[in-house]
C-alpha cells in the first residue's frame, strides 16, 4: 500500500501518531475559524457569474452532457476541465446557494494545509517547524483571494492535487518503479487539468530531490528523516523528462486557448522590456506581500510604461542580495531550495507571456509562498537556537506574529462580503484602477445610486478608453438616463474597439449586444433604417441573441407603438419560427400604418 512506506515513521510511535492528528485538527479549526464568515458571503460580481451563476453548463450539474463539455471547452481561456467539474458538483449538491460553494473552497484549503504540514513532518522529522509553516500558510491574508472568490476555486483544487503528486513522488521515491512513477504521472495530469500554473512540478520535483530527500549522489549524505536510494544527478534529470513532456503539452494546451479567448496581450500592447521590469519588479513586491500584507488587492493594473528606474533598481539589487546571501549560506540546502521554489513556481504567471491587465495578484502566490514560508521558519528557528533563545521568548514571537496575521486575515475576508466592499477597498489601495472603478460603478447601481455609479464609469474610461466593456457600461447608464446622443457615441466606440478582435467569445457577444442596444436607440430618436441595419448586424454576429431582441423589442413596441416597430417585431418572431405571433405583429403594423407594403407582404406569405 502506497501509505505503508509513506507513514512509517509515525505508525512506529503511537504517542507521535496522535500528536501529528492533533495538530493536524489544530490546523483545520484555526483555518476554519479564520475564514468563517465567507460561508455566509454571496457570489462575487467578479467572474463568479462565467464560472456559476451565469453558466448552463455548469448548473445542470455532473451529466454526461456537462461532463463532455467540461473537457472540450476552453471558456475562461483555459483548460480545466477538473475545475469545471468541481463546480458542476457543486451545484449538484448546493445549487446556487454561495454558501455551498464558499464550504467547497474552505474545505480544499483546510486540505490543502494538512497535507502541506503532512508533507513536511514526513520528509524532515521537524515536528514543530513543520506545523508552524502550516499554520503561516493557513492564516496568511495573501491566501484569502484564493479562498474567498469561488472563481478561484481552480487554485485551491490544483495545489492539492499538486501536494498529493509529491505526496505520490515520495512514494516513488522509496523504491522507484514503472508503476510508482505512472501514479506520479497521473496524479500530475490531474493538477495540469485543474490549473496549468502547476506546470512546474517536475522542477519542484528536483528541488526536493536536493531536500528533504536527498537522493542525489555525490550531494550529501542520505537523509535520516525519509531514507531512500541515492542516484546520480544525471538519472535523475532524465527521470523528470516525460513530466516535463506533460508540462510542455500543458503549455501548448495553455496559450491556444488564451489566444483563442484573446486573453494574450501581444508585444504591441506590452513591449518585451515592459514585460521583463515588471517582472523583476513584481518578484520584489511579492516578497513585499508575503512580509506585510497590508494593502491586498483583487486587481493591480499593469503600469502603461513598466515600474519607475528607482523600482527596478531596488528590486535587482534586492534579488541580488538575497540570492547571494543564500548562496553563501548554501550549506542549509533548505534555503536556496525554498528560494527556488519561490521563483520557478512564480515563472509561468510573472507576465513574460502577458495575460490579462494585471501586473501581478495575489492568487499566484498561493503556491509559491510556501518556499519563502520554509526559508524563513527554517533560518530564524536554526538563528534563535544558535543564539539559545528560551522557550517563553519563542512562544511570545510566534503568537505576535500568528494573531497579527489572523487579524488580516478576518479583515481581508470582510472585504468580499460585497461588490462595493471589495471595490471600494481596492480603489484605497491603489491607483488608476480602471477595473475597480467600473466594478465599483456596478455596486453603485445595483445599490440604486446611478449618479456615484455614473461618476466611477466616467473615471474608468478616462483610465482606460480603450476598454469596450467599460465603454459598454457607460452606454447603458448613458442609456438607462435619457441620455441618448451620448450612449449613441459610447455604443459606437464599443463597436469600433471590438470589431478587430471579435473572434474571441466575450467580445462576439459584446459586439452583438451593442449593435442591438444601439438600434433601440435610433429606433427612440426615429432613424428606423439604421435600427434596423443594426439589429441585423447584431443576429449576424450572435444568431443566439434573437429571443433576447424580440423581449426587448416587445418592451420598445409597448411603450412607443409605431407600424416599422411592429413590422420588425414581426420579422424576428418569424426567423424565430414563431408563426402565430408574427402573424400578430404584421397585423399590429397594418392597423398603425396602413399600406404598409412590407407588413402586406409578410402577412401574405
Amino acid at each position: 500500500m502506497p501509505g505503508r512506506e509513506l507513514a512509517q515513521w509515525p505508525q512506529s510511535d503511537p504517542i507521535e501518531r496522535k500528536r501529528i492528528i492533533f495538530l493536524c485538527l489544530a490546523l483545520a479549526a484555526v483555518s476554519f475559524a479564520c475564514y468563517w464568515p465567507v460561508l455566509g458571503h454571496p457570489f462575487a460580481d467578479y467572474d463568479d457569474d462565467n464560472y456559476v451563476t451565469a453558466n448552463p453548463n455548469v448548473q445542470r450539474g455532473l451529466t454526461w452532457q456537462s461532463l463532455s463539455w467540461a473537457f472540450t471547452s476552453t471558456e475562461k481561456s483555459n483548460w480545466h476541465p477538473l475545475t469545471w467539474m468541481s463546480h458542476e458538483l457543486d451545484c449538484q449538491i448546493y445549487g446556487l446557494n454561495p454558501g455551498g460553494h464558499h464550504f467547497t473552497s474552505l474545505s480544499l484549503h483546510v486540505l490543502n494545509v494538512c497535507l502541506l504540514f503532512l508533507l513536511l513532518v514526513l520528509g524532515t522529522r521537524a515536528l514543530e517547524r513543520s506545523w508552524f509553516v502550516a499554520l503561516l500558510f493557513a492564516v496568511h491574508p495573501v491566501n484569502v483571494e484564493s479562498v474567498a472568490w469561488i472563481a478561484e476555486r481552480k487554485n485551491v483544487l490544483s495545489t492539492v492535487v499538486f501536494l498529493l503528486a509529491i505526496g505520490a513522488y515520495g512514494w516513488y521515491a522509496k523504491r522507484p518503479t514503472i508503476r510508482r512513477y505512472l501514479l506520479v504521472a497521473l496524479i500530475f495530469v490531474m493538477a495540469l487539468a485543474s490549473k496549468p500554473i502547476v506546470i512546474t512540478l517536475p522542477c519542484v520535483l528536483l528541488l526536493l530531490d536536493f531536500w528533504p530527500l536527498q537522493r542525489v549522489l555525490g550531494f550529501g549524505k542520505p537523509a535520516i528523516a525519509f531514507p531512500v536510494q541515492q542516484f546520480p544527478l544525471r538519472r535523475l534529470l532524465l527521470e523528470k523528462l516525460p513530466l516535463l513532456a506533460l508540462s510542455a503539452g500543458s503549455a501548448v494546451v495553455t496559450i491556444v486557448a488564451q489566444r483563442s479567448g484573446g486573453s494574450i496581450k501581444s508585444l504591441a500592447d506590452v513591449p518585451p522590456g515592459i514585460r521583463f521590469a515588471n517582472a523583476i519588479w513584481a518578484y520584489v513586491a511579492y516578497i513585499g506581500k508575503i512580509f506585510w500584507p497590508g494593502a491586498l488587492a483583487p486587481h493591480y493594473p499593469y503600469p502603461r510604461s513598466g515600474p519607475a528606474l528607482w523600482q527596478l533598481i531596488l528590486a535587482v539589487a534586492v534579488l541580488a542580495l538575497v540570492s547571494g546571501f543564500l548562496w553563501w549560506k548554501r550549506s542549509h540546502t533548505y534555503l536556496w531550495v525554498g528560494w527556488c521554489w519561490f521563483f520557478g513556481t512564480l515563472v509561468p504567471v510573472i507576465g513574460l507571456i502577458q495575460v490579462g491587465n494585471q501586473a501581478m495578484a495575489d492568487r499566484y502566490l498561493y503556491l509559491p509562498m510556501i518556499g519563502v514560508l520554509v526559508v524563513v521558519v527554517w533560518g530564524v528557528l536554526d538563528l534563535v537556537d544558535y543564539e539559545c533563545l528560551g522557550l517563553a521568548v519563542r512562544i511570545v514571537a510566534a503568537v505576535v506574529m500568528v494573531g497579527a496575521l489572523v487579524g488580516l486575515t478576518w479583515r481581508q475576508v470582510g472585504y468580499w462580503r460585497s461588490g462595493y466592499d471589495l471595490w471600494s477597498h481596492t480603489l484605497a489601495v491603489t491607483k488608476d484602477n480602471s477595473l475597480a472603478e467600473g466594478n465599483l460603478g456596478v455596486a453603485f447601481m445595483n445599490l440604486g445610486r446611478e449618479e456615484e455609479g455614473l461618476a466611477h464609469f466616467r473615471n474608468a474610461a478616462r483610465i482606460e478608453p480603450n476598454d469596450p466593456t467599460t465603454r459598454f457600461n457607460l452606454a447603458a447608464v448613458l442609456q438607462s438616463r435619457g441620455e441618448l446622443p451620448q450612449a449613441m457615441t459610447e455604443y459606437a466606440s464599443v463597436i469600433q474597439l471590438v470589431s478587430g478582435n471579435a473572434n474571441a467569445v466575450g467580445n462576439s457577444r459584446l459586439l452583438a449586444d451593442a449593435f442591438a442596444n444601439l438600434g433601440t436607440l435610433y429606433s427612440e430618436t426615429g432613424d428606423f433604417g439604421k435600427a434596423r441595419e443594426t439589429y441585423r448586424q447584431a443576429l449576424q454576429i450572435d444568431p443566439f441573441a434573437l429571443d433576447g431582441l424580440i423581449g426587448k423589442f416587445y418592451q420598445y413596441v409597448a411603450v412607443s407603438p409605431t407600424g416599422n416597430g411592429y413590422l420588425w417585431l414581426a420579422e424576428m418572431l418569424e426567423q424565430a419560427g414563431r408563426t402565430k405571433e408574427a402573424q400578430a405583429a404584421y397585423e399590429r403594423a397594418l392597423k398603425l400604418e396602413p399600406g404598409l407594403v412590407e407588413a402586406e407582404r409578410g402577412l401574405g406569405q
